[in-house]
């Protein structure tokens, strides 16, 4: 194993100034202002209603990491800036609000790490309006290029009806509706999520194949008559126990022949590799009671101990991995 320099370590711990910096512009919608002003600092102080020593500090900051660009008393935006961070572009990255609220749920690790219990007291079923927004929005936004490059890899020839459990936005039940135009996809996923679903599958233009069902998968009915049940980002919130459960529950729901895929972050026997998983479980300890990354021999004996079987598991091109098991 490589040991740190002193020069290599210290840009780690003081990683965070810059993360702050661009999520507090974010925040207050700055470049947004930046786009819709002349530029000159005094319009910018007068839209934003902000302290006007604090925000020349700021966008004097914004400027120096290469996100603005200044003209004696006046500020733009990159092209960089323009594209991602000004609310009317359509690649506006909009989930930046879920990248806010982690900053708070992982500022408690210290204390999380000496109780053992998660940064926040609420289920996502009673988080409130705002954060839930941010949330679906963060995980569709993700998955826009994802989803497609991960329904690509999967066999659907046989596979008529979906049930995509957690599917937030219903982004992956969109991408297996462009693969195989023959499939009807379910996204089952907490009554508090379901509006938004609804939303973005009426926004998409998908309100003839794609339904919704509301419920608790830990408690509620899942329903039975599916070809393909697919899990993905939903196994890290959970318990083993939960998830040994669940997995047994959709085996139960599924026809004859079909199959479950779950995507997640998956681990190597050893809990250390790949490193975006293992840090990802730091991520769950914050956020959930019980949650973590599991390892592919565990996700194995959930599918064998349900009854599955001819599990297989497929690398996907960006970070995590998809096991695939049959009901046989």
């Amino acid at each position: 194993m490589k040991e740190f320099t002193i020069n290599e370590f210290m840009p780690l711990i003081n990683g965070y100034k810059k993360s702050r910096i661009i999520l507090s512009a974010w925040e207050l919608d700055i470049f947004t202002i930046v786009e819709n002003t002349d530029g000159t600092k005094d319009k910018i102080f007068k839209m934003l209603k902000t302290d006007e020593r604090a925000t020349q500090i700021l966008l004097d900051v914004l400027t120096s990491l290469g996100l603005l660009v200044k003209k004696e008393n006046s500020y733009f935006n990159t092209a960089f800036s323009k594209k991602y961070l000004v609310k009317s572009s359509k690649e506006y990255l909009s989930g930046l609000g879920h990248s806010g609220n982690l900053w708070n749920l992982w500022s408690g690790l210290t204390r999380v790490v000496k109780e053992g219990k998660p940064n926040t007291a609420n289920e996502i079923n009673e988080r409130d309006e705002e954060w839930l927004s941010n949330f679906i929005e963060a995980m569709h936004y993700r998955a826009q290029k994802q989803a497609p490059e991960t329904i690509h890899l999967l066999d659907l020839s046989n596979v008529n009806s979906v049930l995509d459990i957690g599917g937030g936005s219903g982004i992956f039940s969109m991408a297996f509706v462009d693969a195989n135009s023959k499939i009807k996809s379910t996204v089952f996923d907490l009554p508090n999520v379901i509006p938004l679903t609804k939303k973005y599958i009426k926004q998409e233009g998908y309100t003839n194949s794609i339904k919704t069902k509301a419920g608790d998968y830990t408690k509620d009915d899942i329903g039975t008559g599916y070809d393909l049940i697919f899990l993905s980002a939903i196994i890290h919130s959970n318990s083993y126990k939960t998830n040994e459960q669940l997995v047994k529950k959709c085996y139960k729901a599924l026809n004859k022949g079909g199959q479950i895929v779950i995507s997640d972050f998956i681990l190597s026997s050893n809990r250390l590799e790949p490193y975006y998983a293992a840090e990802f479980a730091v991520n769950m300890l914050v956020a959930t009671a019980e949650g973590n990354t599991y390892t592919e021999e565990e996700i194995s004996n959930w599918f064998e101990d349900a009854g599955f079987k001819n599990t297989n598991k497929i690398d996907l091109p960006t970070k995590g991995a998809m096991m695939i098991a049959y009901n046989s």
